[in-house]
């Protein structure tokens, strides 16, 4: 028996659409990070991206658990004194929510070069629009 590598050039991407209307954000993240990663296909494999493209609509309505609403917060550090920046979960919803689903996204993928090019195939819309149409996607299941 031989052990199967996929090779890059021979796969086959699709395009994916997944509703984040009134669902769980860790849902979302978790669907978006799998299809993205390419682990629902056959010829997986964890060193290669087999992974497919993943629109993602209404980022600004996506759900969230108890009081994360008002408590959960989001830091971020420019490295300069003074730059510590610090928002809630609302807070940056009303800013930019394409964020939210980005960086829980970016956390469920591996850290290195092939999770850089896995993350350029996420594109997220705060609306329910998107300039993707051309590409036909799919709803995801």
């Amino acid at each position: 028996m031989k052990t199967f590598s996929a090779k890059a050039p021979e796969i086959k991407r699709q395009w994916w659409v997944i509703d984040a209307k009134n669902q769980h954000l860790g849902h979302v993240a978790v669907q978006a990070a799998n299809l993205l990663r390419g682990k629902h296909k056959a010829i997986f494999t964890p060193h290669v991206d087999t992974g497919d493209f993943v629109v993602v609509v209404n980022a600004s309505e996506v759900q969230i658990g108890g009081k994360k609403e008002t408590q959960k917060t989001y830091m971020s550090f420019s490295g300069f004194v003074g730059g510590h920046k610090s928002e809630t979960f609302r807070q940056r919803r009303e800013r930019r929510p394409e964020l939210l689903i980005e960086r829980a996204v970016r956390g469920m993928i591996p850290h290195n070069r092939l999770g850089r090019s896995i993350y350029g195939k996420l594109k997220v819309y705060a609306g329910a629009e998107h300039p993707h149409a051309g590409q036909n996607p799919q709803p995801a299941k």
